[in-house]
Formats: structure tokens, C-alpha cells, sequence
């Protein structure tokens, strides 16, 4: 019996995805394996394999693999721990895993290797670092063709990055509006003319949105192809072409050096005894599980992303809708080799949602990530108070994750409650109170342990799902 095929593999032609238990599984066609073999045999992709930029790949016989029938070969692949979407990333993140595509694509191509497509799709993250996962991206060069991927990774790599870095407009929403990314005519509207361009980007937006224009309007029988062809282009043209690009991403920096929450890891409005007791709290309920996965929602900083790894956590999936914030863990846990820690931007009132082909292609943060513990900490009343979303509906969503939880509750009298309570009307949210909170509570969940912190503002909670 075959495991289920990945909804979102279909694309391509020449291989499908499966997903069994802790396994993936890829089909090759015949065309496929040809190409599979001719990357396995070079330098590049022992290296990669080697050093963990490429998921751990192993040949299988085909019987083997629980794949359908009519496959010529097949694959066995790592599972990546937590499946993430480029609008979850943050700006360094999306970088970094540019570059990997950059460097993995000029490698092979050095080896006669191309890879057809460049998109951000075909990048995970084990904490905090980028693996390409698509093996099914490489195929044998043919001579005279130009990089199919350029335009992919303008769209899904490049044109983001440079609207965060020139324009300081967030990528995120505009990848998550759009599974095909942002295109050079978009970009180059969005970005307008508030700077003179440097070459590289002159090249790659502007002047690539006047070539998109440009074949837009022509014969749409035009054989570009074969004029590329005869025109002499080859491998030099392609090496050319990506080293250029990798140069331009390099020179890439996000200036932006505040925000909202970005010097919230002080916690100026906590004691140290409140700080001691909660750390004490989140690392008894991590520890009182076997090696789980925690979700930390509302994480800023990561610092109990970080108890809950020291306590025993195998990963913590370090949530924040404060893109800045996330980008500064990021680098953090980059620069300190940390893999048990995954940074994502994340709206927890506006989460992803299913997108793509009949919205299975991309399925909903809820449905990817299924952790073993939630931290939802510091962000009830953020939740209930900024974004009015009733507590019955917070509570819900907590459930979702079928995951035991930690929740922090403050109290009326809590000195961040109650700035936001003075900016409502009167009366209007009188239900904000511990009573009414922990009625919501006791709805879909069992608590096991509660705990008010010294100060006397603000209850923990630590419960299982009914």
C-alpha cells in the first residue's frame, strides 16, 4: 500500500512526493532517475549531502518504497521536523536561504548539473539552518538553454528581499498573497524610483520588468529558446548570470533597528521573582514530557524557547508576528549553531492559512505544526484587549493544536492589562477577568496546575486537552 502523495508535489512531472510516518519518499520517472543519477555522481552533491545543506538522501529499490506503481525509481529523504513556508521567514532567513539555492545551483552547474526551477519552496529550515530539499530540481544540462529558474528566483527570492531592504516593505504578506512570489513589474512599481539603483538592481527589477513587458507584447510564437541557442548561450553565460545574482544578495542588508517589541526582552514590567517563577513553571511542564516539541507563541526574544530546549525539548518553534524581533533571534541562533530553536514570523491573530491549489497545496500552520506542548505566554491579553478576540475563540484555537498547554493569564490589575483596558470604552470589556477566562478554559481543557506569580498579576496554567 502506498503512502498518501504530498499535495503540493504534483507539479513537477518527472517525480512525486509521498509522506510515511517519519519518511519521505520520492517516485522518479524514468527521465527523472536519469537525472537523479547524473547529480549523485558529482562532487557537488556528495558535498552536500556531507556537510547537510541537501536533506539526507538514500537510492531505494522501488519495491521498497511505498510509493505508486509506474515509478522508475525511488528515493528515500529525512523528514524535516516542522514544514515552513518562505511568508513564515524572516528577512536574514530568506537570505540565507537564497544564497543555498545560489550556491547548491553554481556547484552542480560546474558538474554539468542544472537545476530547472529556483523557488523558496525547495528550502526548509532545521532550526537554524537551510536545507534544500528538492532533489527532483536537478537535471542534466542541455547545451544552448538558458536557467529556467531566473525568473523563480527573482520572483521568490530576490524581488522580496530587495522590497524589505530597499523600500522596508515586509515581504511576508506579498509571499502570502501569491504563491508565484513577486514578480519584476511589481517589484519595480513598489520599489518606484525613491533611490538611485545600484547595477544589480537596476538589472534585475527594472530592466527585468521591461523585458517582461517587452515578450509580453510579442509574437507569442517566438522561438526564444532557439534564439538563445544560436546566439552561442551556454554554461559560462549561466555560471556568469548566478554569480551575479549572489553577489547582489550578498550586498543585501535590512537596516530597520526598531520596533514595537524589539527591546521588549527586558521585561522591565516583570520582577525577577515573577521571571524566576515562570522560568521555573514552563521548564517543570517541558520536563515533565518526553523530549517533546514545544510551540512558543508570542516568543519575542526566545528566552523560553531556550528554557524549554535546556529542559529537555528536542525542538522549540519560536513564534512572533514582530518580523524585526524573530530576525534578531534568527542571527542569534545562527551565529551560536543552535538547531533546536526554529524562528518564524508569525500573525498569531492572522495565522497562515491553506493556500495554493484547491487550498491543499500549502496547508495552514495548524495543520503543519502538531507540537506536544504550547507556550502561550505574555499574549492572552494582546489577543483579547488589541485584536478583540473573544476568550472562547483564543481557548479554541489553543485546542487546535490537540497539544498540552501552558497559558499566562494577566489579571485585570496587570500593569500592560490594564494600559490597554484604559484605551476601551467603559464597560465594554468587563468580561476581561480571570473568572471569565478560566470558564473559557475549563471548556476544552483540564487544568492540572495553576500558578499566581509573586507579583499577584498574573496566573500560569498548566492543562491537557479534554
Amino acid at each position: 500500500m502506498s503512502a498518501p502523495p504530498d499535495p503540493g508535489s504534483f507539479r513537477d512531472p518527472l517525480s512525486r512526493v509521498y509522506v510515511d510516518g517519519n519518511a519521505v519518499w520520492r517516485g522518479l520517472s524514468q527521465p527523472g532517475l536519469a537525472d537523479f543519477e547524473a547529480y549523485a555522481a558529482t562532487r557537488a552533491y556528495q558535498d552536500a549531502q556531507a556537510d547537510g545543506r541537501l536533506v539526507a538522501t538514500t537510492a531505494v529499490p522501488v519495491a521498497d518504497a511505498p510509493i505508486d506503481a509506474g515509478w522508475a525509481g525511488a528515493l528515500r529523504h529525512e523528514r524535516v521536523r516542522v514544514l515552513t513556508y518562505p511568508y513564515e521567514w524572516s528577512f536574514a532567513m530568506l537570505r540565507d536561504a537564497a544564497l543555498l539555492q545560489l550556491d547548491l545551483s553554481r556547484a552542480a552547474l560546474a558538474e554539468g548539473v542544472l537545476t530547472k526551477d529556483a523557488t523558496s519552496y525547495n528550502v526548509q529550515f532545521d532550526g537554524s539552518r537551510p536545507v534544500f530539499i528538492d532533489l527532483g530540481s536537478f537535471e542534466r544540462l542541455v547545451p544552448g538553454e538558458p536557467w529556467a529558474g531566473y525568473r523563480q528566483f527573482c520572483e521568490l527570492f530576490l524581488n522580496p528581499l530587495y522590497l524589505q531592504a530597499v523600500a522596508d516593505v515586509p515581504f511576508q504578506p506579498w509571499l502570502r498573497g501569491s504563491l508565484n512570489g513577486i514578480s519584476p513589474t511589481l517589484a519595480a512599481h513598489a520599489i518606484g524610483r525613491r533611490k538611485r539603483l545600484r547595477r544589480d538592481l537596476l538589472t534585475h527589477v527594472r530592466l527585468h520588468a521591461r523585458a517582461e513587458a517587452h515578450y509580453a507584447d510579442a509574437d507569442a510564437g517566438r522561438d526564444v529558446r532557439g534564439e538563445l541557442k544560436r546566439a552561442g548561450f551556454g554554461p559560462k553565460i549561466i555560471e556568469a548570470q548566478m554569480a551575479n545574482l549572489q553577489r547582489a544578495v550578498e550586498r543585501l542588508e535590512w537596516k530597520a533597528s526598531a520596533s514595537t517589541w524589539s527591546s521588549y526582552g527586558a521585561r522591565g514590567h516583570y520582577t525577577d521573582r515573577d521571571l524566576d517563577a515562570k522560568v521555573d513553571f514552563v521548564a517543570k511542564a517541558t520536563g515533565a514530557l518526553e523530549h517533546p516539541m514545544v510551540l512558543d507563541l508570542g516568543a519575542n526574544d526566545g528566552r523560553f524557547s531556550r528554557v524549554a530546549v535546556d529542559s529537555g525539548a528536542s525542538l522549540a518553534i519560536a513564534v512572533d508576528g514582530d518580523h524585526l524581533v524573530v530576525d534578531h533571534l534568527y542571527r542569534q541562533l545562527r551565529a551560536e549553531g543552535e538547531r533546536r530553536i526554529l524562528p518564524l514570523v508569525l500573525d498569531l491573530a492572522d495565522p497562515s492559512p491553506a493556500m495554493g491549489w484547491r487550498s491543499r497545496e500549502r496547508p495552514s500552520f495548524v495543520e503543519r505544526v502538531r507540537p506536544d506542548l504550547v507556550l502561550c505566554l505574555a499574549v492572552i491579553h494582546h489577543l483579547a484587549l488589541t485584536n478583540t478576540v473573544p476568550f472562547d475563540e483564543i481557548v479554541a484555537f489553543l485546542h487546535d493544536f490537540g497539544a498540552s498547554l501552558v497559558v499566562e493569564m494577566p489579571h485585570r490589575d496587570d500593569a500592560m492589562a490594564a494600559r490597554l483596558l484604559g484605551r476601551k470604552r467603559s464597560g465594554v470589556f468587563d468580561h476581561y477577568d480571570r473568572p471569565q477566562w478560566e470558564a473559557a478554559l475549563a471548556r476544552r481543557f483540564t487544568v492540572l496546575e495553576q500558578a499566581t506569580l509573586p507579583s499577584g498579576t498574573r496566573t500560569l496554567y498548566r492543562c491537557q486537552p479534554l
